[in-house]
């Protein structure tokens, strides 16, 4: 019984220890992953204007200068000048203060969508290819029906089943941007599961959920990761697209495409109610492109 207590204490012991260790290890590696990010001077433009947007987003009203819903019809249309620095709408609400919120609508469907979409794709790759089989053909075709239709055209689909609205375009993109990680996975899988390290551990008991969680899925995530990131640009796009048709946030909610989509009728004469919502799209959809290249230099060996 004192050995058995010794090793126990012994055990919990080293493991606060251990804790601390991992997790210095871990910020080493995210500070050195930074340090990397701003060798590149066009990834870390896009890292800046990531944390820009985050931001915006979270000061919101601090940073707006009007009321983003409040309509004031005496003033509709309105040049940009010094009250109203992106000029105003056919409501006379202020365009600077609508884009300023609507950062945070597009912030809200990127980190939804991708936080949802990882796990889906990543989850489903690997078992599909690490079973292979008829799980593999099972899931993959699956996958191939989604991957056949234009990832527009579905989300226009499944959000016209489910109605309007944010949480709609959310699950509409979301089911439409899992399949091409769920091919990546499956090719890394494909590519390590009968590694050396893979067998050995195989041979030593190991069973195959844990083979999946400790050691094929860590290698995979850097991959699916670069994909992620370089996939936000399209999530915008399509975000802004779907709120272009009417389909995504609803009135009087400001949002980028839905700004674009009310002032296209007075594009000719009032130029800013489109150029700087679509500015906002381009700008932000370039720089998250700019982010998954410069993680694809750092975190993807193959490029080396």
């Amino acid at each position: 019984m004192n050995i058995q207590s010794q090793s126990l204490t012994k055990k919990v012991s080293i493991t606060p220890g251990k804790i601390r260790s991992k997790a210095n290890n871990l910020i080493s590696n995210l500070y050195a992953i930074y340090s990397q990010l701003l060798k590149n001077p066009l990834t870390a433009i896009g890292l800046f204007i990531i944390l820009f947007l985050i931001v915006v987003a979270i000061f919101a009203p601090l940073i707006a200068t009007h009321d983003p819903i409040k309509q004031d019809l005496a003033n509709a249309l309105q040049a940009p000048n010094f009250l109203h620095w992106f000029g105003t709408d056919e409501y006379g609400r202020d365009e600077f203060s609508c884009i300023v919120y609507g950062s945070r609508i597009t912030l809200y469907i990127v980190t939804l969508v991708s936080i949802t979409v990882g796990p889906i794709g990543l989850i489903l790759g690997v078992t599909a290819g690490y079973f292979g089989g008829k799980v593999d053909t099972i899931l993959m075709r699956i996958t191939d029906i989604f991957i056949s239709f234009p990832s527009l055209v579905l989300a226009l689909a499944f959000v016209a089943a489910l109605g309007p609205g944010l949480e709609h375009v959310v699950i509409a993109i979301t089911l439409t941007a899992w399949p091409p990680i769920a091919r990546l996975a499956r090719a890394e899988t494909l590519s390590i599961r009968n590694a050396d390290f893979i067998s050995a551990v195989r041979l030593q008991g190991a069973s195959s959920l844990r083979i999946l969680i400790f050691h094929i899925i860590p290698l995979c995530l850097p991959s699916v990761v670069i994909r992620i990131t370089m996939n936000m640009a399209s999530i915008i796009l399509t975000a802004a697209a779907l709120g272009f048709l009417g389909l995504g946030s609803q009135p009087p909610t400001p949002e980028w495409g839905a700004m674009i989509s009310s002032g296209r009728k007075y594009m000719l004469e009032c130029w800013w109610l489109v150029a700087f919502p679509g500015m906002a799209i381009f700008i932000n959809s370039l720089a998250f492109n700019f982010l998954g290249d410069g993680l694809r230099d750092i975190l993807d060996p193959r490029t080396e």
